[in-house]
């Protein structure tokens, strides 16, 4: 089987050692869960319960006021009453609205969906179950997986691309997921493809888990879906898993600068998404539970484990993951190099909840940052072409329009800067406070634009 990459990659420690192979269990059912109402990339949601409130699972407890193309549910993911809703802090260390639901032995059942067939429905019908059933794209930004499937028009998708490269370090979700679920999540890569119309279908992973090939294949092979689906391996590199990458190792396209992957004929889905979107239509499950492994050398007993959301990892019982506090330096939420670290573990899991690492002073580094030495590694090992050096300069003058003709917005933060550079600077977490600043420094010159276009006009 050929092997495909990308250009600039780099090789980070993997660190899957302790979890790779274990099969993913179900968490014991917390006594609580705190559910945060926001989890996606679009516009905000209500509560649509009230303290008090008894709840089924799979229940909906959350949406936009006025449903559009860009909000996306939330449902309970336990049963029982609501006790709070509040704020709390999420995993992105901003506070935002959380329902806090209590399990009770009074309140039972569930309030699925009912199942539906992906292949005779229509496509109006497909979409409206995946928004519903609250799904969003499980690896990273929480985009609503129904707009990810309806492009506009003018754009031609050649390739449903199955994003199960893995790349980070400690993560092993997907390889849990795809040992025990090909089938599922080969049906997930049909029903995308019979959604959208798209004839080709890529799985592609790095070729540190060749091993799954066979059970893909098998999947494949059993399945018998009309459009063709086949497995690629990428070299075991870093970012190979970020989807821009992902598409230029397995299609040869490039994304353009400010595009997304449907400008090269491209829809993305991870592994997570796929095996959601496929019993959503199964079962009729809304997306109440993830996958994610909960690792690091401050972790006794790592694991990959299947959790309702909202689930806080101090709830269970201190024996589940042995956490070694007095080894602890650093958590983190995701992976080593695009997670986000957290002031302490009690913060729900998320719905774009990969990974939970518990990490030793050997595992980080917390050196002081140094000055600039221009040495250019930063710029040899970005795997978006860009520029941090001149980005970090631009951003410390101050000169925001600067830093966008530079190219800030392209940056898809994956820390390979900061892995590289000799002085310590943490570049990432410039650039993610920067494209912040960017963004409102733009709408601000877009209002001042707007207010002296009014001034001007003739008065009436």
């Amino acid at each position: 089987m050929k092997v495909s990459s990308f250009k600039r990659g780099i090789h980070i420690p993997e660190r899957k050692e302790t979890t790779t192979g274990k099969p993913a269990e179900l968490s014991p059912v917390p006594a609580q869960v705190v559910i945060p109402v926001n989890q996606h990339f679009g516009a905000p949601n209500k509560a649509l319960v009230a303290v008090g409130d008894a709840v089924k699972r799979g229940q909906k407890i959350a949406d936009a006021a006025s449903p559009g193309p860009m909000t996306v549910p939330v449902h309970a993911s336990i049963a029982g009453v609501v006790k709070k809703i509040e704020q709390r802090l999420q995993s992105n260390n901003t506070l935002g609205p959380c329902i806090v639901i209590e399990a009770s032995p009074e309140v039972s059942g569930d309030e699925f969906l009912p199942p539906l067939d992906p292949f005779t429905c229509s496509k109006e019908e497909a979409l409206t179950r995946i928004r519903e059933a609250g799904l969003v794209g499980m690896g990273g930004a929480g985009f609503p997986s129904h707009v990810k499937l309806n492009p506009p028009p003018h754009l031609k998708i050649d390739y449903i691309i199955a994003d199960a490269a893995e790349c980070e370090g400690y993560l092993t979700t997907d390889e849990a997921a795809i040992s025990a679920k090909a089938d599922v999540i080969v049906k997930g890569v049909a029903i995308l493809q019979q959604i959208t119309g798209v004839k080709t279908a890529i799985i592609g992973m790095e070729d540190n888990k060749a091993f799954l090939v066979p059970r893909l294949e098998k999947a494949i092979a059993d399945g018998k879906y009309p459009g063709a689906i086949e497995v690629r391996l990428c070299r075991t590199q870093y970012p190979q898993g970020g989807e821009k990458l992902l598409i230029k190792a397995l299609t040869g396209r490039e994304v353009p600068s400010g595009g997304l992957p449907g400008d090269a004929g491209c829809i993305v889905q991870n592994v997570g998404s796929l095996l959601a979107i496929a019993e959503a239509f199964t079962i009729g499950r809304p997306l109440i539970k993830r996958g994610l492994t909960v690792s690091g050398g401050a972790c006794g007993n790592p694991r990959n484990i299947v959790a309702p959301i909202g689930s806080v990892i101090t709830d269970f019982a201190p024996e589940y993951f042995n956490i070694q506090y007095d080894k602890l330096q650093k958590i983190i939420f995701g992976g080593p190099m695009m997670g986000t670290a957290v002031p302490h573990a009690n913060i729900p899991i998320q719905k774009n909840t990969s990974g939970i690492l518990f990490l030793t002073a050997e595992e980080t580094y917390a050196d002081e940052e140094t000055y600039c030495i221009r040495c250019g590694r930063c710029v040899r090992n970005c795997s978006a072409r860009l520029f941090p050096v001149l980005m970090n300069n631009a951003l410390e003058a101050g000169d925001l329009d600067e830093v966008q003709k530079i190219g800030l917005m392209d940056c898809f933060e994956c820390g390979a800067c900061t892995f590289n550079c000799p002085a310590r600077i943490r570049l990432t977490q410039r650039f993610r406070v920067g494209k912040f600043r960017l963004r409102n420094h733009l709408a601000a010159k877009q209002a001042a634009a707007a207010a002296k276009q009014a001034a001007a006009a003739p008065k009436a």
